[in-house]
């Protein structure tokens, strides 16, 4: 059975999959929970992420390392410190992305 939906199916489910790779590891979505609540002006750099969630500045930076190449996270330079904070408009595009991904309606055909 073929409908006209196959490339757009494919295309989603690649790129839904992208997302919950990116945020299947518990410090990654921790480091989301937390960054999702931060505004501009309170954006938190690598350090303090660090000591908030009780890993290595490493490790963080590996991981927003992951955040920042699906647009998840952005950072921006404020004096010697690179300070963190989500892209809102990414973040919601995301969680469509991903409810859709986990509706159990069925999908409508053309």
């Amino acid at each position: 059975m073929s409908t006209g939906n196959e490339e757009e199916f494919q295309e989603n489910t690649d790129e839904q999959a992208v997302v919950f790779s990116a945020l299947a590891d518990p410090t990654r979505l921790k480091l989301v929970k937390l960054l999702r609540s931060q505004r501009d002006p309170d954006a938190l750099c690598v350090n303090a992420l660090a000591s908030l969630l009780g890993v290595t500045q490493s490790a963080i930076s590996q991981h927003l390392r992951v955040l920042k190449s699906i647009g998840l996270v952005k950072g921006e330079r404020r004096g010697y410190h690179i300070h963190y904070f989500v892209n809102r408009d990414v973040l919601e595009q995301y969680r469509r992305l991903t409810a859709a991904a986990l509706s159990i309606e069925e999908p409508v055909e053309d």
